[in-house]
């Protein structure tokens, strides 16, 4: 954390110092989980539906915390305030005050925003300290305790801001009060809370309209109403990225090898060669939304190139690759929305096309989708049908089934469980290619570690 004196803390959060000297200075980083407490911590006690974290705050010390932010005395060193959340909203929004020399920049979008921080986080590293949200930090709890992780030698620090409902963003920039925003793409992901795209649109947007005078919008160019936001806005500076020769930053001359993107990065700096390491074309457009937000922080393009070809993601279950030898796994369980869906259901066709064996989509449901859910699931279910995909195998749900006449060569399948579906996996052959996807709720992480580790043991048992 920006380096406070406890006096500075307790007039920021309007708390009652207990066990602690006024002019002590503090420099540790929240948790919210007291095992996650250790020397170089603080813990702050959330109040949650079911537990109290007041009731962890001695535990929290034991583990090495320097002291608690809670609202009930524990026998320990605190600051004791009425609501322990407003109080990390507090204390983040004075620590971003006092960071004067660190710039904030804030991604959001209906996908790809986690991988997007992932690729900026690798690429500013290059040119100073820079803080990046563990996993999908992007809520009202997530972004203060990013925050809160600034040091006074922080140069950079990357948000994720997710969205429920509309003002949810505007609540976010007013905690972090970023200098640039990114808004990658407006999809379908909650449509189903928000009610239709266009809502989903002027929620995202809240991002653009929060950046301050002279801030900088960087602005994808991927469906019809990202490319026109902060249009009424002369006092910002904008940047587009896509792959339209009419965008500052875009790829160009375009390859898939083994399922990963190989292109040219073309910004205003010039040109330089780029090969993902990920999977998936559609991280072409993250890798690009990454660039030019480092391009707007005049970053080299050699560096942003070289950083991009190194790049390996850390978030679990997006996009993993299993090359198992005789077989391929992709599990990319993490979660799922129609755009989503059909970037991997491209991935699966790619992979299968260049090892020539079967081509199997193993799918759980898609959730949030409100009343387009059966529409929306019918057209991964063609989809499938039109890349040619061999299995479409529905786990739990019959929501993806289509009509006879329109599958084309595409199989379908239904097993209402996990162990249903794992069964009828034993059957595939060596040299098949397999995805499992779905919404987050589904747990479909569970089915892919099964099949992998299944596949893992008819591989040793035949090398034996």
């Amino acid at each position: 954390m920006i380096t406070l004196t406890v006096a500075e803390i307790a007039r920021a959060i309007d708390a009652q110092i207990v066990d602690l000297d006024p002019h002590e200075t503090i420099s540790e980083y929240p948790v919210i989980d007291s095992r996650d407490a250790t020397a170089g911590t603080f813990f702050v006690a959330l109040k949650g539906e079911n537990v109290d974290g007041s009731d962890f705050a001695a535990d929290a010390i034991t583990r090495g915390a320097r002291f608690a932010i809670t609202t009930e005395t524990f026998g320990g060193p605190a600051f004791i305030v009425e609501d322990s959340l407003r109080a990390l909203t507090s204390l983040a929004k004075f620590a971003r005050d006092r960071a004067a020399s660190c710039a904030f920049i804030a991604i959001t979008g209906s996908q790809g925003k986690t991988t997007t921080k992932e690729f900026l986080g690798q690429i500013l590293l290059t040119s100073g300290e820079t803080v990046v949200p563990a996993g999908s930090f992007n809520n009202e709890i997530g972004l203060p305790l990013t925050l809160l992780r600034c040091t006074d030698q922080t140069k950079y620090c990357v948000l994720e801001m997710g969205a429920r409902h509309s003002g949810d963003i505007a609540a976010l920039c007013e905690i972090a009060r970023p200098t640039i925003g990114a808004v990658l793409v407006v999809g379908s992901a909650h449509v189903g809370e928000f009610g239709s795209r266009s809502a989903i649109a002027s929620t995202k947007a809240e991002l653009i309209d929060s950046l301050p005078p002279g801030g900088v919008a960087v602005l994808g160019t991927y469906d019809e109403f990202t490319p026109t936001m902060g249009s009424a806005r002369s006092d910002l500076s904008k940047i587009t990225f896509g792959e339209k020769s009419s965008v500052d930053v875009r790829a160009a001359d375009i390859e898939i090898r083994e399922g990963r993107a190989h292109f040219d990065l073309v910004t205003p700096a010039g040109r330089a060669a780029v090969s993902l390491r990920t999977l998936g074309a559609h991280q072409i457009s993250n890798a690009l939304a990454a660039s030019a937000i480092a391009t707007s922080l005049n970053i080299p393009i050699d560096s942003i190139a070289s950083a991009l070809s190194m790049a390996e993601l850390q978030s679990k279950w997006r996009m993993e690759l299993h090359d198992l030898g005789d077989y391929v796994v992709i599990n990319d369980s993490y979660n799922a929305n129609p755009e989503s869906m059909a970037a991997a259901l491209r991935t699966l066709a790619l992979f299968a096309q260049e090892r020539g064996g079967s081509s199997w989509a193993f799918l759980g449901k898609m959730h949030e989708l409100g009343e387009s859910e059966k529409d929306c699931h019918g057209e991964v279910g063609r989809l499938a049908a039109a890349l040619g995909i061999d299995h479409l195998v529905a786990v739990g749900t019959r929501l993806y089934e289509i009509p006879e006449a329109e599958r084309k060569s595409l199989s379908m399948h239904y097993y209402p469980t996990q162990e249903d579906a794992l069964a009828f996996a034993s059957h595939l052959a060596a040299g098949d290619c397999v995805l499992i996807k779905a919404s987050r709720a589904e747990k479909l992480e569970l089915l892919s570690g099964n099949i992998v580790t299944m596949f893992e043991k008819r591989s040793a048992g035949d090398s034996q």
